[in-house]
């Protein structure tokens, strides 16, 4: 952690100063929001909703996903608890209750979804917590680059099946900060690969076949398949759309002893 220190600190100036400065409520329709009975207005019904049922399903996921925040963020902790380490934990987590935010907003105000229930998986999935495998550093940098990865991925084919532009505008927003955010942990592990090359070779290759992007189950769906056949997010296309570019971009995907330790993690 003590060698990565200087690396760390200048890749979180770096993705400041990358990451623009936006609002989440900037892209949220308002006008066409509306109360609730409590208010002395009308409680949510499913012809209110005029959002398709692939793009409202990626949403509640993208959503629910991003208010796990406590789980992720004690998760990482444990390995970056101290310093500029920590300073960048806070700063992610920031960014993704951000998107929590503006994809809730969306959602309520639009009346996309039933905010009940969607409160009620939102309190359920809390409560239940979610919880990594042990990690060491390298193997939790590793993790995290291929997960935003994936969170990016889901949020730009999302915005790109949709016709909604506001829905397109919000899912390329949030994309854009998951890139930044895989390409600061993607950037650590290549700093970690000069330092301790062998370590860092085995820590990527453990991860490959046992990484599992975050999913929030919802009641009576397989959430997984739904995405997958939309074709807005498929784990059997990771190896290509996921490991592929980070292990190109840490000019290790051809190394001998990288092959090998992956099929050994793999056998």
């Amino acid at each position: 952690m003590d060698a990565l220190a200087f690396e760390i600190e200048l890749n979180l100036r770096r993705h400041v100063e990358a990451a623009d400065i936006w609002q989440p409520h900037e892209l949220i329709p308002w006008s066409d929001a509306r109360s609730f009975a409590a208010m002395g207005g009308e409680d949510w019904a499913p012809e209110q909703s005029t959002l398709g049922e692939v793009e409202k399903l990626a949403l509640t996921v993208g959503v629910l996903v991003a208010d796990n925040m406590p789980s992720y963020h004690r998760e990482i902790a444990r390995n970056m608890f101290i310093g500029v380490w920590w300073r960048w934990v806070n700063r992610w987590t920031a960014e993704e209750f951000r998107h929590a935010v503006l994809l809730r907003n969306y959602l309520v105000t639009t009346r996309a979804v039933d905010p009940v229930e969607l409160e009620r998986i939102r309190m359920q999935a809390m409560t239940d917590g979610y919880n990594h495998q042990p990690m060491h550093l390298i193997e939790m940098l590793t993790n995290c680059a291929f997960e935003e990865a994936a969170s990016a991925l889901r949020h730009r084919n999302t915005a790109a099946f949709t016709s909604d532009p506001v829905v397109a505008a919000i899912c390329n927003r949030i994309a854009l900060d998951d890139e930044l955010q895989s390409e600061l942990f993607a950037d650590l592990v290549a700093a970690a690969l000069k330092l301790t090359p062998e370590q860092t070779v085995a820590a990527v290759a453990s991860r490959i076949p046992q990484f599992v992007v975050p999913m929030v189950e919802l009641p009576g769906r397989d959430a997984v398949a739904e995405l997958a056949d939309a074709g807005i997010y498929d784990p059997r296309r990771e190896p290509e759309l996921v490991f592929a570019p980070l292990l190109r971009r840490w000019n290790i995907a051809e190394r001998p002893e990288f092959a090998e330790l992956l099929a050994g993690v793999g056998s």
